[in-house]
């Protein structure tokens, strides 16, 4: 009886990687890890869309202040030096509330508020502000603060000084007072962006646009002749 041997050829394999797909290249050779452009190169438009708080500001700043230059110093003066108390009081106001949801609200609130008061003459409109903010600091103090004793303690000294810079830059002369009024637009426009960072109290976009319009009113306040 004749055996029958069954030889088995064994398969070759292969550790070479499979060749890319043709077409569309396997890796991004610019711009993101995911293949899009670069931010860099982003449109115009789409910038704008980004900064509108910015671009309302300096809307709004070359508006208000387009007459300036042929007027009175101390009319400008006192203009900005009555509406610097407004700033502090709308962050003491939405910090009370404790959601900066209602920033706008409250800032279109104030704008109305301070239109009532420049239309009687009863009332100083800067003092009244400033006790309207201690009122509410008071009101923090005895019925407790939703971000803390700590944030509270901040925004009480920030109204405390930037109320205190205006009501002395309007009872000094215009030529003193302009500085001391363009020093707390400034320092203000320092404080919404330190807010903005931090990303507390007020929304990004109020303190975005604020910060702005702070400095560059600061801006024209000492440069104004």
């Amino acid at each position: 009886m004749t055996a029958t041997h069954t030889t088995t050829i064994p398969q070759a394999t292969t550790d070479a990687p499979a060749p890319a797909p043709t077409g569309r290249a396997s890796t991004p050779t610019s711009g993101t890890a995911s293949g899009h452009p670069a931010s860099n190169g982003r449109h115009p438009l789409e910038m704008l869309k980004r900064r509108w708080p910015t671009a309302l500001a300096v809307a709004l700043v070359i508006l208000t202040t387009a007459d300036d230059a042929s007027g009175e110093l101390a009319d400008t003066v006192g203009a900005f030096g009555d509406a610097l108390p407004l700033l502090p009081l709308l962050y003491v106001i939405i910090h009370q509330v404790g959601n900066p949801r209602v920033t706008w609200p409250v800032l279109g609130a104030g704008v109305a508020a301070m239109v009532a008061l420049g239309a009687q003459d009863v009332v100083s409109q800067p003092v009244t502000l400033v006790a309207i903010a201690l009122s509410v600091l008071v009101w923090g103090a005895v019925r407790g603060t939703p971000h803390g004793r700590a944030t509270f303690g901040i925004q009480a000294a920030g109204a405390v000084v930037f109320g205190a810079l205006a009501l002395i830059g309007l009872a000094v002369d215009p030529d003193l007072g302009r500085y001391l009024v363009a020093a707390g637009w400034f320092f203000h426009g320092v404080w919404d962006f330190v807010h903005l960072r931090l990303d507390k109290v007020v929304a990004r976009s109020f303190a975005e646009w604020c910060g702005v319009v702070d400095i560059l009113v600061a801006v024209h306040l000492l440069f104004l002749l």
